[in-house]
């Protein structure tokens, strides 16, 4: 018979772990919009709010926002799926990437939200050439996905 050995189960909690944010639902101005704002617990070092999962979120909310003024036809139908889809996958894709397991999983992520930010930007350009008079707020949102992507591609490199 083999000698084995039986590991204990860990009923500690992880000394890494970071404490879990309050959300508040609060309204907006009157237009039925909310807004939810992260008012981090009592922990040890609360994060700012301007890091760069807030600017991944931010640039998503934007995006939904752009999206939502585009004039409804078929053909600009199609865009407006594919935008709000690649444009949100960002922050989604980077929460994933800062809850990753190891350096391998991180990259993988961080590549993910590259391809995702480029498909972004790339749907821009046609909402843009679609709908001429949205050209200068397609540009901005190019030019933060842009940025996103810079960021990005020096976190996977590192």
């Amino acid at each position: 018979m083999k000698n084995t050995k039986h590991q204990k189960p860990n009923t500690k909690e992880p000394s890494n772990s970071k404490p879990e944010p309050t959300v508040n639902y609060v309204t907006g101005n009157g237009g039925g919009a909310w807004v939810f704002k992260e008012e981090p617990s009592a922990g040890p070092e609360p994060r700012h709010p301007f890091d760069f999962e807030e600017r991944t979120a931010l640039f998503g909310e934007g995006i939904i926002r752009f999206s939502k003024r585009i004039p409804r036809n078929p053909g600009n139908d199609r865009l407006i799926n594919q935008i709000v889809g690649s444009g949100t996958s960002v922050g989604a894709n980077f929460c994933e990437a800062n809850d990753s397991v190891s350096k391998k999983d991180f990259r993988y992520c961080a590549k993910r939200c590259i391809k995702e930010a480029k498909e972004t930007r790339f749907f821009l350009r046609m909402i843009a050439t679609a709908e001429p008079a949205m050209a200068e707020e397609a540009r901005r949102l190019y030019r933060e996905a842009t940025e996103l992507i810079r960021i990005l591609v020096t976190m996977h490199k590192k």
